[in-house]
């Protein structure tokens, strides 16, 4: 303990922030707080690229926390945006539990929760904000919030802001909040869209990047399954939950409907508790889920990408890709939800006929080879869906497309009746 105080103590933080990050267990500066703690404090911007699961929020934090210092007025100091309120909720726990021994007052806004209870908050005054982009400009154009103030900005997960379209809102923010400013971007991966966005707002930035982009983290243990179908991923994610090491399981799928019967088989089977979120379930529920997934009340977490970024929980022991992700960085992003804060973990994927072309894009992405094993001895070949042979038909044929423009596929689009008696009778 010592020793990781004598680390954290060279990133000249103060006393009380020590005492917090004490009482949190947290005993050595990861990479990304090494590396950008000292950048921030000497005022310059920044631009963080650095896996999930690394500690960026403390990396923006803590000496986001130090320079705002104390409580003084009623209009923010700083604020941090986030791409959903699911984050936005757990950065501001996080900053709250470091500001512990201050008297900070650390905020969130978000929407879907009471609009008359945040803008009282707001009355009482705030130092610090977390907030979606949207909640945020909807509280400013209405009066309720005074932007004047702001000498930090945040842009938390730059990636999945540009991914969700909120470039237009960025910029509304950007032209209401004072120019001189310092301004830290982090990101798991630097697009071209990022790249841009970085262009725009942020002047000679320092980059910190600590590990390979779309890299998963060294802790987390990946394997393959060859299964042929639905019902056979269901009954083997079954067995895998009869091990008692599975406590606290997230479960990927590709659409909301999987995720649904993926969720109402699971309750049926397996004790601990399931739950499923996706865009779909209002956002008491979700939240709900997600508190009770957090806290260990809930062993088992279905759900589609939504969610794939920011779930930060310690200690989720294991993830499943139900479905293999179409976009190879998805899989980066489910997958560090494990062996997260020096954890070890495992990753399950399960992959039918059609998911091959995705999973060499993944290693390709990676670069990197992912263990393949076959179905698991000892585990029955289930019946197949309705339509669903078709449906692994149809996605071969469009990768197949892909890869060679020229083919045209079993299921291309074929010639009306009428025209082939033509050709007939000429």
């Amino acid at each position: 303990m010592e020793e990781a105080k004598q680390g954290f103590e060279s990133l000249g933080l103060t006393r009380q922030f020590l005492n917090a990050l004490d009482d949190q267990g947290i005993v050595d500066p990861t990479p990304i707080q090494l590396q950008a703690i000292p950048i921030i404090r000497a005022g310059h911007d920044l631009i963080g690229i650095a896996q999930t699961g690394t500690g960026k929020t403390a990396a923006f934090g803590l000496p986001l926390l130090q320079k705002v210092k104390y409580a003084q007025g009623e209009i923010p100091r700083a604020l941090v945006l986030e791409p959903t309120r699911e984050l936005v909720i757990q950065t501001t726990r996080h900053l709250q539990s470091m500001a512990k021994y201050t008297d900070l007052r650390i905020m969130e806004l978000y929407g879907g929760r009471g609009f008359k209870e945040q803008k009282e908050s707001l009355a009482k005054g705030v130092d610090v904000i977390v907030s979606t982009p949207g909640r945020l400009m909807e509280m400013y154009f209405k009066g309720h919030l005074i932007l004047k103030g702001v000498k930090t900005l945040i842009l938390d997960e730059a990636d999945r802001l540009m991914d969700m379209g909120f470039m237009p809102k960025l910029r509304n923010i950007l032209e209401v909040i004072p120019v001189k400013r310092q301004n830290l971007l982090f990101s798991a991966t630097f697009g071209t869209k990022v790249e841009e966005l970085s262009h725009e707002f942020l002047e000679f930035p320092r980059r910190v990047e600590v590990s390979p982009q779309a890299t998963p983290a060294e802790t987390v243990e990946q394997r393959v399954y060859e299964l042929p179908n639905f019902k056979t991923k269901l009954l083997f994610l079954e067995q895998l939950l009869t091990d008692a090491e599975w406590y606290r399981v997230l479960v990927f799928c590709r659409t909301k409907d999987r995720a649904e019967r993926v969720s109402r088989y699971l309750e049926r089977k397996v004790e601990g508790g399931v739950k499923v979120i996706h865009g779909n379930k209002g956002q008491n529920t979700r939240l709900n889920a997600f508190i009770a997934f957090q806290e260990g009340e809930l062993r088992v977490l279905v759900a589609t990408d939504v969610t794939a970024r920011g779930i930060d929980i310690s200690q989720v022991s294991h993830v499943v890709n139900f479905d293999v992700p179409r976009h190879a960085e998805d899989y980066t992003h489910r997958i560090g939800r494990t062996g997260r804060a020096g954890h070890s973990g495992t990753a399950v994927t399960m992959m039918d006929p059609s998911e091959g072309f995705h999973i060499q894009r993944i290693e390709e992405v990676i670069d990197d080879s992912i263990p393949i094993s076959p179905m698991p001895q000892g585990l029955t070949e289930q019946e197949y869906l309705p339509g669903e042979k078709k449906e692994m038909a149809l996605e071969k044929d469009r990768q197949r497309r892909i890869t060679d423009p020229t083919y045209k596929g079993a299921f291309h689009k074929r010639k009306p009746k009428s025209e082939k008696k033509k050709k007939r009778r000429r």
